[in-house]
């Protein structure tokens, strides 16, 4: 894991974020726009009406994650240097789930009075301001005079966020449990910014706060403890009570709130609580009682952990990036409680609707549904950004404190827009295949990223690699070289393999009349690539993952000779996906057929629209072309219009249209503009290119050129679950397509 951590912030730019422009800046005249002369007129503009920089710069989409590095995650006070990783991992957050941008700053100040100082000083750059891992109580004297003296949203993630999704989660345990929020009895573990603020909430929401017991380090808050007056915001939890320890205090309670340390609760205790008890034990990375533990000692309580392997998880990101979103669209003054509540609401409610087919896939889940397993939306639910986004901004304007009054319907309607399915496939992808991993061998095992992605795939659970080689012995000193360690890797030395000689037999039978004679059978069968395809196709591995150190069309000819075409399909291909930002496309056929006919067009791009449903996104289908819609007429172009026909022929609910240029394709109002018949009303996210020249061309040029990801080829139309990778191809690249060789063994 260190490895892992440090290589993933070292490689290629270091760090997890850059700045670019979003204009070009090429040609004389865009210099003289982006900077002097043109520049001055916008700063006149904004000179006069100040509202105006959220038109001419970015700071209406614009957050600082500012911290001084006093409270860093369960890392304590390591100090502003030593916290910006988190700080960078936060403002991927917020671009990767609500397209804000962020600028983390990272304050070399522990006193309180300078930090707000600075904060202030900073502020006319931002349209909001989170702050993040600053301990307690000096945060929370932080936020309040940073609210009083700003007008633009403040909001400190580590204690708003919790409260705002565990507030959701309690709405929904509690109408489970069928009880009142002004009735029950509270317990809360832990003192901190955290746990404070969730209390504090949970008040807001119509808990009576004569009903809460807090407990910190040194046991319950209790008045004539001797320290009720050193810390102003834990002082109003201190309580007249007989209750001295946790233990004392959980006795006929019907709420448990855990933000404090492992092990601070165990199941004697639990069973102490009322009927239907809610357990929210939230203690990262290891609750105060394990979910099994908690289930088990009370099999009728509600249940929750901030953990992604067991149900009803607590997750920030549920919040911040959301309630942020809905606060910059209506340029907010601040968040306030009402923004506040109604994020945990629109949670709330949100987790009651019908789950969509695509999320109950996704967490390989069929019966996902509002109950005691699933009171809060899982984390990647793209439904979140549209609800809680809508609250806080309808909130933000009947409170007051927006100065954009938007219309809330056109508004729920563009994040719609914005909400792409496909952005997290592969996430999909690794929740699936975590919960069954298969066998998937490597016959590349001494390539060194190879040898590395097998440490990640054993890391990341999501297959069980198998590595050959001609010399066990070599191999392991391969990893003790690169100081990786083998646990969890099985290593296959092929000539002790038991069912080598029925390879070599069954190899022989299958290719003896097709030029190989029996000395070239046992000559191939030494070939780690192609003994390896054996062993997927007698079925002793479920899939493969070679190619790094090969030529690629002899990987591809050894696939078709050993494993072959679906007799379905006749014949395969190889699509990229494609991430560009948080967008997500799919790019076929870019790595076999040369110059495909009509036929194999249509073959393909029905292959690959067959492919993103398994992934659970609706194909949409632009055939490429240099003509749009036959406005040239030459063979090229004309057998791309059958190729459309054919697909229509044989799948008529895919949305399919071509000829298309590319350009014309990524424009649905070009589209609907000058060719309103066209099957093309959004922007398409599958291509089908012409030939493999024009597919490969273009996936290089973009790949060096513009920086987007692809992952790839994923193969399509071959017998069993066999992926290659090219040479040059990332480590990553080589886990994400074990991920993918994994699930398509899952699904077969």
């Amino acid at each position: 894991m260190r490895k892992a951590a440090l290589a993933y912030h070292e490689q290629g730019r270091p760090g997890k974020i850059e700045v670019v422009p979003s204009k070009p800046c090429v040609t004389q005249r865009e210099l003289s726009l982006a900077y002097t002369p043109g520049v001055a007129i916008p700063c006149l503009e904004i000179q006069k009406n100040p509202r105006l920089a959220r038109r001419y710069t970015a700071k209406a989409n614009l957050v600082a994650v500012i911290s001084n590095g006093t409270a860093v995650l369960g890392l304590g006070n390591i100090g502003p240097l030593a916290g910006k990783p988190v700080m960078e991992g936060k403002g991927v957050l917020f671009k990767n789930f609500a397209d804000i941008d962020v600028f983390d700053l990272e304050l070399d100040v522990t006193d309180p009075d300078e930090f707000i100082k600075t904060v202030q000083h900073l502020a006319p750059t931002f349209g909001g301001i989170n702050l993040e891992d600053i301990k307690a109580p000096e945060c929370f004297y932080i936020e309040e005079e940073l609210k009083k003296s700003l007008d633009i949203p403040v909001f400190h993630d580590d204690q708003h966020g919790t409260a705002i999704i565990s507030g959701a989660a309690l709405l929904n345990a509690l109408d489970l449990v069928e009880k009142k929020i002004e009735d029950i009895r509270l317990v809360v573990s832990g003192a901190g910014a955290a746990a404070i603020a969730c209390a504090n909430f949970y008040v807001s929401l119509g808990l009576k706060p004569e009903n809460i017991l807090m407990a910190d380090s040194k046991g319950i808050l209790y008045k004539g403890r001797g320290d009720e007056n050193k810390n102003p915001y834990k002082a109003k939890f201190f309580r007249e009570t007989e209750a001295r320890t946790l233990a004392d205090a959980m006795k006929g309670a019907d709420f448990f709130c855990g933000l404090s340390v492992k092990g601070a609760i165990n199941k004697e205790m639990v069973k102490t609580m009322a009927e239907r008890p809610i357990i929210f034990a939230l203690a990262n990375p290891d609750p105060e009682i394990s979910y099994e533990e908690a289930i088990e000692a009370r099999p009728d309580a509600v249940v929750a952990t901030g953990r992604s392997d067991f149900p009803n998880q607590v997750n920030n990101v549920l919040g911040f990036p959301f309630i942020f979103r809905g606060a910059l669209d209506t340029e907010a003054k601040s968040i306030n409680e009402a923004m506040k509540l109604a994020a945990a609401k629109a949670l709330a409610d949100l987790a009651r609707q019908e789950v969509p087919e695509v999320v109950k896939r996704a967490y390989n889940d069929p019966s996902l549904s509002y109950g005691r397993e699933y009171i809060i939306p899982k984390p990647f639910d793209p439904r979140a950004l549209i609800w809680v986004a809508t609250g806080v901004a309808e909130a933000a304007i009947k409170s007051g404190v927006a100065r954009n009054h938007i219309d809330i319907n056109a508004y729920r309607e563009s994040l719609m827009e914005k909400t792409d399915w496909s952005r997290e496939v592969m996430r999909k992808i690794y929740i699936l295949t975590r919960k069954d991993p298969r066998r998937i061998v490597f016959p590349d095992a001494h390539h060194p990223k190879v040898i590395w992605a097998a440490n990640e795939i054993v890391r990341e659970g999501i297959a069980k690699p198998v590595l050959l080689t001609r010399d066990e012995k070599l191999l392991r000193a391969d990893f003790e070289e690169l100081k990786h360690d083998t646990e969890g890797i099985e290593i296959i030395q092929m000539d002790k393999w038991m069912h080598r000689d029925d390879y070599m037999r069954r190899y022989y039978a299958m290719r003896q009349r097709k030029g190989i004679t029996q000395s070239r059978a046992i000559k191939d069968m030494n070939d780690p690539m192609r003994f390896g395809l054996m062993m997927v196709k007698v079925g002793d591995v479920d899939g493969l993952v070679g190619g790094i150190s090969r030529n690629y069309p002899e990987v591809v000819r050894a696939a078709m000779q050993i494993i072959g075409p679906k007799e379905s399909d006749g014949i395969i291909s190889g699509m990229y996906l494609v991430q560009d930002g948080h967008k997500t496309y799919f790019f076929s056929d870019c790595a076999v057929n040369i110059s495909p006919n009509d036929k194999e067009l249509a073959a393909i791009a029905i292959m690959a629209a067959r492919q993103l449903k398994t992934m659970h996104i609706e194909p949409r289908i632009a055939m490429l072309s240099f003509s749009n819609f036959g406005s040239v007429r030459v063979p090229e172009v004309e057998k791309i219009t059958r190729a459309v026909e054919l697909v229509r022929m044989q799948m008529p609910e895919l949305a399919i249209d071509g000829p298309v240029q590319a350009d014309a394709a990524l424009d649905p109002q070009f589209i609907r503009r000058h060719f309103p018949f066209a099957d093309l009303h959004k922007q398409p996210n599958l291509f089908i290119f012409p030939d493999l020249n024009a597919s490969n061309i273009s996936l290089k040029l973009l790949s060096k050129m513009c920086k987007v990801r692809s992952i790839g080829p994923i193969m399509m139309g071959l017998a069993r679950p066999v992926h290659f990778v090219i040479r040059g191809s990332s480590v990553s690249n080589i886990v994400n397509m074990a991920a993918i060789a994994c699930r398509d063994a899952q699904k077969r």
